[in-house]
């Protein structure tokens, strides 16, 4: 990758859905099939430090698999720390030594410029999910959408069928960026919680 993407408007974007999210929305449907919103909190917050520990290239305890997604896991003061914790992942990335060698995320070994990318499509995705589920507008820059269409597109022959990224949804050749993005990682650019 030639540019190391900022993560931090992404990580300050879901800081500030994730602090917004009162306890009466955390069973709420969001567009990941298998996620409530509390889930899909709870897995923000899993890979905010699988992505950090990612970036510093130190794994300690950290266990293996990708981060989970179950709301009965988030723990008092969530709403505080989850944003310390995406702060602290923007900042790691701000390290050119990140994005250099191997790593590894969930369990997986990776090159740093890769999982930098597959960071910042996890926040700008699941981003999109938080605002979508709790109803709150939700926008990126065209860089990001452009890094995130590099790890999010899908390449031939790929089949998928994991929550994250599934089937592309078809979305328009016209559609906009951001749409053609959701599309790809198996979501329905026009769901609401009613669908």
């Amino acid at each position: 990758m030639a540019d190391m993407p900022d993560l931090g408007p992404a990580a300050r974007r879901m800081a500030d859905l994730v602090s917004g999210v009162a306890d009466e929305r955390l069973a709420d449907p969001t567009p990941c099939p298998e996620y409530t919103v509390g889930d899909l909190i709870d897995h923000v917050n899993g890979l905010s430090l699988a992505f950090t520990w990612a970036a510093e290239k130190s794994f300690g305890d950290s266990p293996g698999g990708g981060p989970s997604g179950d709301a009965s896991r988030l723990e008092p003061g969530w709403r505080s720390r989850i944003p310390e914790r995406l702060a602290a992942l923007a900042e790691a990335w701000r390290d050119p030594s990140a994005w250099q060698g191997m790593t590894q995320a969930g369990g997986v070994d990776l090159p740093g410029d890769v999982a930098g990318a597959v960071a910042l499509n996890e926040l700008v995705v699941h981003g999109w999910d938080l605002a979508r589920a709790i109803g709150r507008p939700y926008e990126v820059t065209p860089a990001e959408i452009e890094v995130c269409l590099q790890v999010s597109a899908p390449q031939p022959g790929e089949e998928r069928d994991g929550s994250f990224l599934g089937p592309p949804v078809p979305v328009a050749e016209d559609a906009p960026p951001l749409d053609r993005l959701i599309g790809f990682t198996g979501r329905d650019p026009g769901w609401t919680p009613s669908r």
